[in-house]
């Protein structure tokens, strides 16, 4: 904590996280609603969705600076509109949504999928809407698997390197996460502040792997 870099670093961290984890609550929840329609247009969404966990994140972020840097067509047109997305806060955001939605979207979409069908039918028999029935019916009936996929999104997002390093660009006190100041310490041969940093993010993985045993098994003490 003496050291601005890693108070910097801890300070970003804390700023993705309090983002990042609504951002995989809401597009955990209705990316998997979509997902548990089966039907042609679903298979597109899927790969989209599935990506971040089979591609490398170096590659995977490798393609996107090409798609949303300055010199293509997204990425020009954004600037134009004064959103630099690339080596700035919003390309690590972009990185740890991206490095935690599958696990949130997959969660989610299997327990909507497991729910009797019945529950919908009786839902929509007493004339709620689709959307009604999501928010009202279906996402109460899921709640253990929201606290699950939304958690272990956030613990993926926090320890994510490549994605956010391609993005972000690891620039000391502006794009620098946790994950990538313990990389750069052991780099530059400080130990000992990467020890550090790596047992602060141990432990906050640790109480995340706490939480989720604990909603999954309330009973036990």
């Amino acid at each position: 904590m003496n050291d601005p870099a890693s108070l910097a670093a801890l300070i970003l961290s804390l700023k993705l996280a309090a983002l990042s984890v609504p951002l995989h609550l809401v597009s955990g929840l209705l990316l998997g609603w979509a997902l548990s329609f089966r039907g042609p247009w679903t298979a597109l969404l899927d790969v989209f969705v599935t990506l971040p966990l089979i591609f490398p994140p170096v590659v995977l972020g490798f393609a996107l600076l090409y798609v949303l840097g300055r010199q293509s067509l997204l990425g020009g047109w954004l600037t134009s509109l004064g959103v630099e997305v690339v080596f700035s806060f919003w390309g690590v955001l972009l990185a740890a949504w991206l490095a935690g939605l599958p696990l949130a979207v997959k969660t989610m979409q299997a327990a909507l999928e497991a729910l009797p069908p019945s529950l919908r039918e009786a839902s929509l028999t007493l004339r709620y809407g689709q959307w009604c029935t999501f928010w009202r019916v279906l996402v109460p009936n899921i709640r253990l698997a929201v606290l699950t996929g939304t958690l272990l999104a956030f613990g993926r997002s926090i320890g994510e390197v490549g994605l956010s390093l391609m993005l972000g660009g690891n620039i000391l006190g502006e794009t620098e996460t946790v994950s990538l100041a313990i990389y750069n310490r052991v780099m530059s041969g400080e130990n000992d502040e990467a020890a550090a940093l790596a047992i602060g993010l141990g432990a906050v993985s640790t109480v995340l792997f706490l939480l989720l045993r604990r909603a999954a098994h309330p009973r036990e003490t």
